[in-house]
Formats: structure tokens, sequence, C-alpha cells
């Protein structure tokens, strides 16, 4: 054979130990991981592998390249495209979801690849300081408003706390003065009566008549006439006003009656029948107040009603009452007397101030 014969062209059949083939050229340079290569045929090279334009024929011993991995793995029956990319571990500080896969890194770099968060999840660094002077809003730690007189500042705390003190108070009196009131009499209500009846009357009046075993099955009446002094020095007598009457026409089909039109007149005669007997004398050192109770009442309603007229004024009036049994219904077999009962009381004479309504 020539020194300069290149060999021939001619395909080599498989290799045989004993037989050595035609020497393999140099391996090229490798080509990149990242560009895939055409399919490769069943039992062809790695990627890594050069190829040949040599039949297949005896194997020749392969030369010792400087630099080669020596414990090359055999290739498989499917070659891959790329070759798989070494595990990027992650960086201190940041956390991957479970499932997700970190991108991989290029070769030659040792930073992974930023993985950006989704759009609903929050960041995971601490979160941003409150403006100045919020906390100090909200009296204490962020989300904990105060509700309430808590709320308030300082100064209206204390008016606050005041003010529910006093009616705190004068919720506790009242209640007291109730209870001794009704209660039986025992010291206390005896040593303080005077001090108890100015807190009861005439606002906070205790009637317990509806609920008592027999109930006021009667219609009383206050009736009132009047002795009128005339200029020419001669009198007249008025005739019998119905002041109840009067009374409750006003409050029929009033929805919001006054105290005066409902109580004034009935318990000021009720406070004269208490204080005198039968025969109209007073009995203890009630009796001569509600006599003057009850006259200058009289008095003011015969001066509205103008009883005296232009000219004339009031010298004495004279009360009665007029009492009738209620009737019992129709299903009911309870008689009743359907006689009124007229209780008369003397003539009083006015003082000078009240002959014209005045209150002397």
């Amino acid at each position: 054979m020539n020194a300069y014969d290149k060999g021939s062209d001619a395909r080599h059949g498989p290799a045989r130990p004993a037989v050595p083939g035609p020497r393999a050229p140099f391996p090229g340079p490798t080509p990149p991981s990242d560009v895939p290569g055409p399919a490769a045929p069943h039992d062809a090279p790695t990627p890594d592998a050069p190829e040949t334009d040599a039949s297949p024929g005896p194997a020749l011993p392969a030369l010792e390249v400087p630099g080669a991995d020596e414990s090359a793995a055999p290739a498989s029956d499917v070659p891959e495209p790329h070759a798989a990319p070494d595990p990027v571990l992650p960086v201190p500080g940041s956390e991957v979801p479970d499932g997700d896969t970190p991108d991989a890194t290029a070769p030659g770099t040792s930073e992974p690849t930023a993985v950006p968060l989704d759009s609903g999840e929050a960041p995971s660094g601490p979160p941003d300081p409150p403006p100045p002077g919020a906390r100090e809003a909200l009296g204490g730690p962020l989300g904990e408003a105060r509700t309430g007189v808590a709320a308030l500042s300082l100064r209206y705390q204390i008016g606050a706390a005041l003010a529910i003190a006093v009616v705190a108070i004068a919720v506790c009196v009242h209640l007291g003065m109730t209870f001794l009131h009704v209660a039986p009499a025992n010291t206390v209500s005896k040593k303080h009566s005077e001090t108890i009846a100015d807190w009861i009357y005439p606002e906070f009046e205790q009637n317990w008549k509806l609920f008592a075993p027999n109930p006021l099955q009667q219609n009383v009446s206050v009736q009132v006439r009047a002795e009128i002094r005339t200029p020419d020095g001669g009198s007249r007598t008025t005739g019998w006003y119905d002041l109840s009457a009067e009374d409750g026409r006003a409050i029929d089909g009033n929805v919001a009656p006054s105290h005066t039109q409902q109580n004034e007149l009935r318990r000021a005669w009720d406070f004269f029948v208490s204080t005198h007997d039968d025969d109209n004398r007073p009995v203890g050192m009630r009796g001569a107040l509600s006599e003057t109770y009850l006259r200058r009442i009289m008095a003011m309603r015969l001066d509205r009603a103008d009883a005296a007229g232009p000219d004339g004024e009031l010298a004495r009036v004279q009360v009665r009452s007029r009492t009738a049994d209620v009737p019992p219904p129709a299903w009911s077999e309870e008689k009743v007397s359907g006689k009124p009962v007229y209780r008369v009381l003397p003539w009083w004479t006015l003082p000078e101030k009240e002959t014209r309504g005045g209150i002397g």
C-alpha cells in the first residue's frame, strides 16, 4: 500500500474483534444541545457521536482524545434531541409552589430564572407600614376601630359618663319614692311623707282602682253654680255647670288629651271626699287644703266660661256631685237603681282676688 494512499471508500461490515477496521476520524465539534437534530434511525449513534459515511464493518479501536469522557453511557434506542438540563437549586427565601417546575437555566449560568407571581397572589414580603397617624386615629392596632362611647374624645366621654350617672340617680330616686308611696306605712314613709307627696303628686300619682277587687261602677259628675254680684248691688244665681261633661267633651276624639283635662277635676273631688266626712266637715289637717284647692278650680272654670258677664263678678260658689250607677249589660241579671244621688256642698265665699278668676 502506498504511503500516500487515503484508503478505500468501500463500506465495511460489522466490526470483528480479530480484524481491525479502518480508523475513525477524529470527532468534530459538539453541536449545541438546544438545537434539535433530525430524527435518527434505529441503532443510530447518539447526537454527541459524529456521523460517518463508512458502512457497517469491523470497528476500529477508538482513539483516546484528550478531554473526552471515558464513561460515556451507551446510546438508547430512541435518542433525545436535547440533553436533560441540570436541576436548578432554589434561591434561599424563594419558594416554588407544589406541582410547579422551575425553569431551566441556560448553560454556564448559576442564577435560576425568576418565576413571576400570579396576579391574585399576595407578595411574600412584609406589609407596608401604615401611614402616619393611622394607628392613633383608630385608637389601637389597625383594624380595631372604636365604637360607641369609646370612639368619643376624653372630654365627651366624661360628659357622657356624668349624664349616665345623673339619669341613673334620678331613676333610683324615683323608684324609691314610688315604692315608699305605695308600700304600707312605715317609719321612713311617715317621717318623709311631705317629701314623698311633693314628688308623687300630681304627675306620678298611683291609682290602683282599676285592679281592685270591686272596681268603680259609678259615674260621678262634678257640677258648680255661682252667685253673681251685679254693678247695681244686686245678685243673681247661675245654673249648674257640668264641668265633668265639659272635660269629657274635650277628651273625646283627642288622641293626646292633656293631664289637666283628664285628672285635675277628678283628683280635686277625690281629694275633697277623702278628707271630709258625710256631713262635709274636714277630717285632719288636709281638709282645709282640699277645700281651698277645689274652690280655686271652680273660680277659674267659671271665669273661663264667662259666667259673671262683662260687668258682674263672682261672689260665692257652690259645688255638688251627681253619682249614678253604671247600667249593667243586657245579659246580666243584676238590678241597679237608675236614680242619681247628689251631694251638695255649702256655699263658699270667694276672696277678693278670686272674684275675677284669679288665685288668692
